[in-house]
């Protein structure tokens, strides 16, 4: 799940809360697909603030916008 871009971890976020909402699962089966949904959820959530933080690195320059040394510990 780690290497999966922003826009599919959403898609498959979106996926398992749609099953979820169905109520077609055992008890089991809804437990294990949440967690995987919590899990993605917070690979999300984690992605994004990377995203913010990388614009807010971004300063005003008199020669307009310069991206100042970036660097992510995953």
């Amino acid at each position: 799940m780690k290497n999966e871009t922003f826009e599919k971890s959403l898609e498959e976020l979106e996926n398992i809360a749609n099953e979820l909402e169905r109520g077609n699962l055992s008890l089991e089966k809804s437990i294990e697909t949440f967690e995987k949904g919590i899990k993605l959820s917070k690979e999300c959530s984690e992605k994004l603030d990377k995203a913010e933080k990388r614009i807010n690195i971004l300063v005003q320059t008199e020669n307009g916008l310069e991206e100042e040394n970036f660097i992510v510990n995953e």
